[in-house]
Order: structure tokens, then C-alpha cells, then sequence
């Protein structure tokens, strides 16, 4: 390891004799590494609990418990953390047992210094090695195809079949479901399946973009096409050529765009915002959407010859409350995932837990299960998750269907029952709605299917 590597490496040493602690301090960061102290095991354990480490170095045997103490609270911080203990010769087999359960290496005192920056060097190798190995199984298993989806029910085994066949063709597939079903992964798994796969992937969320400048995003504009365009622009179109181009609720796209994303499926070409050029383009076509296109085409607000060329080969991805045999799996997954990206130790599902999370009805699904896991590894200060660091809220179909209740109790003529149960039932909704979204109106509006504006007057009307 070069000096340069070992600066960015912080050790943590763990030695209760000082004389010994510094002389091993010194030869440390006379190799150039990073090193922090602790005297003692009490010391040791709250330097890992407020601190990360890329190593530690550690006396097997201390005042007021021991180096086991150590490299238990060190593992449980980092399962791949290496550990190296230092040992007197009376306790090597202590040392040996140690390593049984998870340290590195052991060095016998007094130590040799370039005995010692051999092993340390050997452990950081080996740390390297082991992530480096993570991330390329990750990168396989993603370039195979379906490396990010998770389960194995009946529903998502149909729709995993679907996209295998497809994929090896160029027909153009439009993806259909409730948003948060996680469209765009099996997008992402129809290009890696695909003659594709090492050419460009380009993902646009059509409903994340005003009108006025959803054109621009996918077709790209000419230098001087409007006021501020100093330079011409590719657009996502351009961008994907010869690769997949992926369009995300396509049905919020307006007419205008739409005649014009039919003409890249029929002709595959199409002209810069201010351009007179016409340019070639060959691209896959996937598309995306939470809406109902045949509904939509029947009121005249999606194009009927641009429905039948995306449909060509439909696939309807399932919401999560159509496979909760999935459900544990996802919620594993997610829970390994947000331990590793907040760096805390691994945790595991309680009964009680598991238990909630199978009775949930998802409304939003995938994505508000994973926002729970993530949530609730925050909130957790142990080692097991509970029901009540999931924070799931009562099931809102329950709570429609005890506002009807209430409401055929009332005195009064039929229609006026039925006005207060829609009211609270609303009520009821839109407030479990917001709690899931986390408080987000778009993201509510976006669950409820209804748009940001209704969703504002109705948060008035109800008084919310």
C-alpha cells in the first residue's frame, strides 16, 4: 500500500500500556496511516459507536475487559471490518479463538513493526478484495437481468417470463401498473436482456416535467431556437440512439409530444426544437404508466394510434398487496440495503414486525415498503426492528369502510348519509394517504390518482 492509500486509511488502536501505544502509533503514521486511540475497552467501544474505521488494532487482554469485548462491537458496526489482535505468548490460544469468531490476524508481543505492517497491509488487501468481489456479484447479477427485483410469487414469476421473451426481440413494450410497482426496474431488465445491453440506457419521467419544457428534454434544441438556447443540445432521444429509450408515465404526455413520439416509433426520426435538420435515430422503446391509456384514449386524451404502437407487447406489473409472498423478501432486502448505507450494524425483522408488514396493504407499494424499512432502521436503536419503528398507519380500506358504518347509523334522508360517509371516507384516505408520502402532497396526489390541484381543495374542503 502506497502512503498516499494509507492516509485515507484510519486505524483504531486499542492499547491500555501507553509506552506501548505510542510506539505503535508512531510506526503507524510513520507509514502514513490515519491512527486514533483508545485506552481502554469502555473507550474503544464508544469511539466505534461514534466513529467509522477502516481497520483495528487491538490487545487481546485489558483492564475491565478484553479485546473479545472490542472486536464484538467492531463486527456488529461492520461485519467486513478486519480486526488484529495483539497478544502476549500465554494467550495466543485466547488470540486463536478470537479469529474463530470473525478477527483477521493475531500478532504475538513485542511486536516487530514490519511484521506488523505486513498484516495490516494483508487486511486491508483483503477488505478491498472482499468489496471489490460485492460489487462485481452486483454488477453480474444486474447485468443478467432482474440483479435489483426481488421475489419469487406466482405474479411476478408471469411477469419475469414475459420480459425474458421479450427482450430478445426490438418489439416496443408498454409497461402497466400503480405507480411505485417498480416499472422502470423491469425496463432496466428488458435492456440488459436485450442485443442492447452495452449501449445506452436513457430513463425520462414524463410526468416530473412541465409541457413547456418536456419537448425540449426529449428532442433537444438548436443553437438560438429560443432566448437563453446559446448552444445547440442533444435531447433524450438523441441521447439513446442505438440503445433503449425509456419514457415514464407516458400518459402524461401532451398531444403535441405524443404526435411526435409516434413519429419516432413509426419513422424513427424526428428534428431539434429549431431545427430544420431531420435525424435518423435507432432505438428500443419502453414505456411506462399508472393510467388506464384505453380509458384515456376512449375521452379523447391519449392518441389512438400512438396506444396501439406502444402496446405492441403489454406487460402489467403487479402492486404489491397481488404478491405479498414477496413482501419478507423485500423487506430483507431493503433492510440489509439501508444498514449498509447508514453503516450500522445488520438488524434483523422481528415476528411482530414481519407480522405488520404481511397485513399492510401497501397502497404505495414497493417504493412505501422500502421507505418504511428505511425509516424504521433509523428509528431503531437495538438490534432487532419492532412493529412500532415501522410506523405503519391503520389499513385505509379499513377506515372507509368504518366511516360507511358510522354513516348508516345517521338519521336523515339517503343522500345526505351518503355525502358524510364520502366525506369521511375521503377524509380517512387522504390523512393515511399524506402520513405514507411522508407528508409530500405531490407523492399524495400521486397515490390517490388525482391531481396536485383536487388534492389541495380537498385537503381545504375536509378541513386537513
Amino acid at each position: 500500500m502506497t502512503k498516499a492509500q494509507a492516509q485515507k486509511t484510519r486505524i483504531l488502536l486499542v492499547e491500555d500500556k501507553q509506552n506501548l501505544r505510542r510506539m505503535l502509533r508512531q510506526s503507524l503514521e510513520a507509514e502514513g496511516y490515519a491512527v486514533e486511540e483508545a485506552a481502554n475497552v469502555s473507550q474503544a467501544i464508544g469511539r466505534l459507536e461514534s466513529d467509522r474505521f477502516q481497520l483495528i488494532l487491538s490487545d487481546l487482554k485489558m483492564p475491565g475487559g478484553s479485546g473479545h469485548d472490542v472486536l464484538k462491537c467492531a463486527l456488529e458496526q461492520d461485519p467486513d471490518l478486519p480486526v488484529v489482535m495483539l497478544t502476549a505468548y500465554g494467550t495466543i490460544g485466547d488470540a486463536v479463538a478470537a479469529m474463530k469468531v470473525g478477527a483477521f490476524d493475531f500478532l504475538s508481543k513485542p511486536v516487530d513493526p514490519d511484521h506488523l505492517m505486513l498484516v495490516l497491509d494483508r487486511a486491508l488487501g483483503h477488505r478491498r478484495l472482499e468489496s471489490e468481489n460485492q460489487n462485481l456479484r452486483e454488477q453480474i447479477a444486474e447485468r443478467l437481468g432482474f440483479g435489483t427485483i426481488v421475489g419469487g410469487s406466482p405474479a411476478l414469476k408471469e411477469v419475469m417470463d414475459k420480459v425474458r421473451r421479450v427482450s430478445s426481440t426490438e418489439a416496443t413494450v408498454l409497461l402497466t401498473g400503480e405507480s411505485g410497482t417498480g416499472k422502470e426496474l423491469f425496463a432496466r431488465a428488458i435492456h440488459d436482456l436485450s442485443g442492447r445491453k452495452d449501449l445506452p440506457f436513457v430513463a425520462l419521467n414524463c410526468a416530473a416535467i412541465p409541457d413547456t419544457l418536456l419537448e425540449n428534454e426529449l428532442f433537444g434544441h438548436e443553437k438560438g431556437a429560443y432566448t437563453g438556447a446559446g448552444e445547440t443540445r442533444a435531447g433524450k432521444v438523441e441521447m439513446a440512439a442505438a440503445g433503449t429509450l425509456f419514457l415514464d408515465e407516458i400518459g402524461d404526455l401532451s398531444s403535441a409530444v405524443q404526435a411526435k413520439v409516434l413519429r419516432v416509433i413509426q419513422e424513427r426520426s424526428f428534428e431539434r426544437l429549431g431545427g430544420t435538420r431531420t435525424i435518423e435515430v435507432d432505438l428500443r422503446l419502453v414505456a411506462a404508466t399508472n393510467r388506464d391509456l384505453q380509458a384515456a384514449v376512449q375521452a379523447k386524451q391519449f392518441r389512438e394510434d400512438l396506444f396501439f404502437r406502444l402496446s405492441v407487447f403489454p406487460v402489467a406489473v403487479p402492486p404489491l398487496r397481488e404478491r405479498r409472498d414477496d413482501v419478507p423478501l423485500l423487506a430483507q432486502h431493503f433492510l440489509a440495503k439501508s444498514c449498509r448505507e447508514m453503516k450500522k450494524a445488520p438488524l434483523r425483522l422481528s415476528e411482530g414486525a414481519l407480522a405488520a408488514l404481511a397485513a399492510y396493504r401497501w397502497p404505495g407499494n414497493i417504493r412505501e415498503l422500502q421507505n418504511c424499512i428505511e425509516r424504521a432502521v433509523i428509528l431503531c436503536d437495538g438490534d432487532e426492528l419492532l412493529p412500532e419503528h415501522l410506523g405503519l398507519l391503520a389499513d385505509p380500506d379499513a377506515q372507509v369502510d368504518a366511516a360507511i358504518l358510522a354513516a348508516a347509523e345517521l338519521p336523515g334522508p339517503l343522500q345526505e348519509a351518503a355525502r358524510m360517509a364520502q366525506s369521511w371516507a375521503e377524509r380517512a384516505r387522504i390523512r393515511a394517504t399524506l402520513d405514507t408520502a411522508g407528508g409530500n402532497k405531490s407523492r399524495a396526489a400521486e397515490l390517490l390518482r388525482i391531481s396536485y390541484k383536487t388534492l389541495l381543495n380537498k385537503i381545504r374542503d375536509l378541513g386537513l
